[in-house]
């Protein structure tokens, strides 16, 4: 099967009239994103000479016919090969609380040059800035010396300068699941002032026909039965399930105050919900079923009726069974757009391939992109797709996914 990288011309949405890409003031951008399952491979060790863990694989990069360079190891090879992306979202961190010397190691690896290839050469366009949120929650990340959960955005130099005005965590998450990119909103040009009076920090003046981006960096929870404490107290409040469906509603609220603050919201990560039949293989997981109410939950609180009737999702729970336009509470809805489905239908490809099976015979869409309904609707995304090779996967057990999406906004809105 063809595994594109680049999106193919038949995916890309269509321009109107006049209106071309080239007519943005502003370019697209690409985000990556990927559960790497653990920091470790891909930092080397203190022993090791950093130059030295850049090694070519015996393997042909095969699906990047754009890129003519050999494959190598580490995060600093992924970005290389890839063309120097403006962001990448790693999740699963695996970093304790306050282990600043494995944050730093994993900052000089994203920015050493490797000696295999003789156009890495430091410059803001190839090198990154890290933002790493780590769990800090005594009481519910205390397995494996707190090697647990975490999040990194890692930006390139030139965007986190010119784009960004702020990377942050919320206040509501204690287990390092999230990290928000605000991108700077627009003066108005040769317009009277317009009074900023929202919750936002910045008092200035901004083009209210103009919305910029917040970039949402996820890990969520993965439901289980074991307890979960309270982070004040740990007296036992509930399970994991419970804390996941607790979770998907802080998101939801967060995404929407992002919204009501002038933003559109782009959300990439590892969600640990497969929305329905398209996205497990060879089935869905329906056992226990608190995985269907997760299910269920998920796509009430993130997605309306049309983006889940096109997802094939299960939105209320009876025996594992329920699709979408069905739910029997009406619950608060972003109202957002799932990307891949959006852009490619009922393709069937996945994120999640573990490791203890043959690559393949067990595997699920986890990994996604959701974006503001208006994002979509303006035209402002122009591609997105999964990197589901084994090679790509590496020593994670999830592959790889990306997004494009135009900078600019109105003029964009003839994009379909």
């Amino acid at each position: 099967m063809n595994r594109d990288i680049s999106p193919p011309p038949a995916k890309r949405r269509k321009p109107k009239g006049t209106v071309t890409k080239e007519s943005m003031r502003l370019p697209s951008i690409r985000l990556f994103s990927w559960n790497i399952n653990g920091i470790g491979p891909l930092v080397p060790s203190q022993s090791t000479k950093i130059t030295s863990f850049f090694k070519p694989l015996a393997v042909d990069s095969g699906n990047i016919p754009a890129v003519k360079r050999p494959r190598l190891n580490g995060l600093r090879a992924f970005l290389s090969r890839h063309n120097w992306p403006e962001a990448i979202f790693l999740q699963e961190l695996k970093i304790a609380e306050g282990d600043s010397k494995t944050v730093a190691a994993l900052l000089s690896a994203l920015n050493t040059p490797s000696n295999a290839e003789p156009d890495d050469t430091p410059a803001d366009t190839r090198t990154y800035t890290l933002d790493a949120v780590l769990p800090r929650d005594k009481f519910n990340v205390r397995g494996f010396q707190g090697k647990l959960y975490g999040v990194g955005t890692i930006l390139r130099t030139d965007f986190a300068r010119e784009h960004v005005a702020r990377v942050r965590g919320v206040d509501w998450d204690r287990e390092g699941r999230v990290s928000i990119v605000e991108l700077k909103k627009k003066l108005p040009e040769a317009t009277a002032p317009k009074q900023h009076n929202n919750n936002d920090d910045d008092d200035k003046t901004y083009d209210e026909d103009y919305r910029p981006l917040a970039l949402i960096n996820v890990y969520a929870v993965n439901g289980t039965s074991a307890p979960y404490r309270s982070p004040r107290d740990s007296n036992v409040i509930g399970t994991r399930h419970d804390h996941k469906r607790a979770f998907h509603s802080r998101l939801r609220d967060e995404c929407l105050a992002l919204e009501a603050r002038g933003f559109h919201v782009v959300v990439a990560g590892d969600v640990n919900v497969a929305r329905g039949p398209l996205d497990g293989y060879p089935n869905l997981r329906n056992f226990p079923k608190e995985h269907c109410v997760n299910r269920a939950d998920f796509n009430v609180k993130f997605f309306g009726q049309e983006d889940n009737a096109r997802a094939q999702a299960y939105c209320v729970v009876n025996g594992g069974k329920g699709r979408a336009g069905k739910e029997k509470e009406k619950e608060t809805c972003l109202d957002a757009v799932d990307v891949f489905r959006a852009m490619h239908g009922a393709e069937r490809r996945y994120t999640y391939y573990p490791r203890s099976g043959e690559w393949g015979s067990s595997c699920d869409r986890v990994d996604m992109v959701f974006v503001s309904k208006g994002l979509w609707k303006a035209g402002r995304v122009l591609g997105t797709g999964i990197l589901d090779t084994p090679q790509e996967r590496g020593l994670s057990d999830h592959v790889p996914l990306w997004v494009e999406i135009a900078m600019d906004g109105e003029e964009n809105a003839g994009y379909q």
